[in-house]
């Protein structure tokens, strides 16, 4: 009953957000963001502990101003997911234009597919849906929703553009084969993770578990890692769709895993207000250490 009813207010939602002009949705996708701030407080606890360590320099003001920006992001990818039966190649450019894609370009040249880093910043699901309109189709690392019901209808717009889903248990061999195809994998990167599966690294300052297996996959298949991001442009009321250049994989999981972090955290901090601090990024802590939550 629980699950129906989560199904029954998310398609609704999806329906208005879709059938509303576009300012009018953006309103509605900003104030569905709100009431989850408000139902769920301990999301915005999370978001200050994280700042305060993040970013002790700034003032409680400035971090609760950066809080709400990840409340209006939230709005926006809202918003965008359910609008993606109408985004076509046609119209896409009003969504969204690129930054940087001849180091994409460059990538896929080397003919050993391209792994693209990415993270919950700006708009993921926007970035992955218009790249396979402009570009090409891509396959796209995906963990269900706990809600089936939710998780079909949020998988089912996410392949209307063309990409192919890889979902996590069956995600290694799928991502060799692809790779071997010279297409591109786009995969989340920055979530908490345990110690099995990862390596403690530097990240804004603080020792936070990360997964290795991107980077032995990169090391594996020798594709070519490169950052990509669809962040908010505020002046021009879009987003851009930004590639970065080609990250060094050396085959040392722990200092690749770093690396592709160092240049997440520097595009983060530029962007504060578009990264998904609301997530207990930095839960798993080392031996002895006292719980960051």
């Amino acid at each position: 009953m629980r699950q129906r009813l989560e199904y029954a207010v998310a398609a609704a939602l999806v329906g208005l957000l879709r059938a509303l002009p576009l300012p009018v949705s953006y309103r509605i996708g900003y104030a569905a963001a709100g009431l989850l701030n408000l139902l769920l407080p301990k999301l915005r606890r999370v978001a200050a502990r994280n700042l305060s360590m993040a970013f002790p320099e700034l003032s409680i003001a400035e971090q609760r101003r950066i809080a709400d920006g990840v409340f209006r992001g939230v709005g926006r990818l809202l918003v965008a997911v359910a609008r993606f039966p109408s985004i076509t190649a046609a119209n896409v450019a009003d969504w969204i234009s690129y930054e940087g894609l001849d180091n994409y370009q460059a990538a896929k040249r080397q003919g050993r597919g391209v792994l693209i880093a990415t993270a919950h910043l700006g708009n993921w699901e926007l970035s992955a849906f218009t790249h396979a309109l402009m570009t090409e189709p891509m396959n796209v690392m995906v963990r269900p929703l706990d809600n089936p019901l939710v998780d079909r209808l949020v998988e089912s717009r996410r392949a209307l553009s063309g990409n192919r889903l890889i979902v996590k248990k069956d995600a290694a061999r799928l991502v060799l084969k692809a790779l071997k195809n010279n297409e591109p994998v786009g995969i989340l990167i920055d979530q908490n993770t345990t110690p099995t599966e990862g390596v403690f690294i530097d990240f804004f300052g603080k020792l936070a578990c990360a997964g290795t297996g991107f980077a032995k996959l990169a090391h594996h298949s020798r594709a070519p890692v490169i950052p990509g991001f669809a962040l908010w442009n505020e002046g021009a009321q879009r987003y851009v769709l930004h590639f970065l250049p080609e990250v060094p994989i050396t085959g040392d999981p722990a200092a690749d895993t770093q690396r592709i972090h160092k240049v997440l955290e520097e595009v983060i901090r530029r962007h504060p207000d578009q990264w998904l601090w609301i997530h207990r990024r930095w839960k798993t802590r080392p031996p002895g250490e006292a719980p960051f939550y």
